[in-house]
């Protein structure tokens, strides 16, 4: 089951998916169950605050650019989409009371995130607390064999174990898959910290992304998101273990094999190739976004513009803050020189960098 509160599904999620498609290629039948309902609670799993509840709209529009993405990984063909107002929207207050009734406060309490909260005195919506009961509903509605989940999932999951039981089914099994850690080298990766990769991004900016990972994360990201057989792992591992390796041909190696994943051989080549001139030989890429600026003229075919509206309401860089803070930190260049402020002098096709990986090309009214 997914989640529909966010529209787009990053490497961690392909963890999972990757399990469920091997799981097809040896004849099973995945059912996926299109959390729709639940969305509108949104799952509190590792949060630290209540969560915003989602309109049907944006539920509706971000299944659907989800279910694109998740069919990247899964065979389509072999897949049963179920929605879960199939079950849900036919509850009543009595069914609500009686599902209730099987738990007690203490068992939700004792989810770990709910438990931290409680203890320090953060709130919790009492419809959050209806989450795991609802989604352990899902496993019974639709009579599941295995569940998969991540293990921060593991509560949710043997809830459904649980409940079927009461009901008169026979138990899922669980599998449970490893959290991959994020770019930052640290937290779990999610779209809230800005420490994923997405499935959907383009070659380069994937690419780019794997290559920023700290090298302690090179041989996780091998098992958990590549095909690559388990006796080549445990030659890299050994070849990292007698500090042998060269990390930076390994992380290119992984960002090749991650990018012919979604987007074939020949992106990645180039994604690669692109890196290199780019970022190793300091190079402006070929091809590059462009944005037009007016200004006051300084001479023959040169103007002094002010680069940061375009900047920002072109959605290179999130915010003008963010914007100040690169400059700040000398991480904005015009032709190849690091400027101090964005009133500057350009010409027609001169290239603004913004900080490592963002090219765009001035074209002037």
């Amino acid at each position: 089951g997914f989640d529909p509160s966010s529209p787009d599904i990053h490497l961690g999620h392909v963890v999972g998916l990757r399990k469920l498609r091997q799981l097809q290629d040896l004849g099973h039948k995945v059912i996926l169950i299109v959390g729709n309902w639940t969305a509108r609670i949104g799952d509190p799993s590792g949060q630290s605050a209540t969560r915003p509840m989602l309109t049907e709209e944006q539920i509706e529009h971000n299944a659907k650019t989800y279910m694109d993405q998740f069919f990247k990984v899964v065979d389509r063909d072999r897949t049963e989409v179920r929605w879960q107002t199939e079950w849900f929207s036919k509850f009543t207050l009595d069914t609500v009371i009686r599902l209730t009734a099987r738990f007690t406060v203490a068992q939700i309490l004792a989810r770990e995130d709910f438990s931290k909260r409680y203890s320090s005195g953060s709130p919790i919506s009492l419809c959050e607390t209806l989450y795991p009961l609802l989604q352990a509903y899902d496993s019974y509605a639709i009579d599941s064999d295995v569940e998969f989940g991540g293990t921060d999932q593991k509560f949710n999951c043997l809830l459904g174990r649980e409940l079927q039981q009461m009901l008169g089914q026979n138990p899922q099994q669980v599998f449970f898959t490893p959290i991959l850690v994020g770019t930052d080298g640290k937290s779990k990766m999610s779209k809230s910290l800005g420490n994923y990769i997405g499935v959907a991004e383009p070659p380069e900016q994937m690419y780019g992304k794997v290559m920023s990972l700290d090298d302690s994360l090179i041989l996780d990201y091998f098992e958990l998101v590549t095909d690559i057989p388990d006796e080549e792992l445990a030659e890299k591992r050994a070849e990292f273990a007698a500090g042998r390796a060269n990390p930076m041909s390994e992380k290119k190696s992984l960002a090749r094999e991650i990018v012919s994943q979604f987007h074939g051989k020949e992106a990645a080549e180039a994604a690669d190739q692109h890196f290199t001139r780019v970022h190793q030989q300091h190079e402006a890429p070929e091809e590059m976004p462009e944005v037009s600026v007016e200004g006051t003229p300084e001479g023959e075919g040169v103007i002094r513009a002010d680069l940061s509206r375009p900047l920002v309401s072109g959605k290179f860089v999130k915010s003008a803050s963010e914007l100040k803070r690169l400059v700040a930190q000398n991480a904005v260049e015009v032709d190849g020189n690091k400027v101090d402020e964005l009133n500057v002098l350009v010409h027609d096709g001169s290239v603004v960098k913004v900080g490592r990986r963002t090219f765009v090309r001035i074209r002037v009214e």
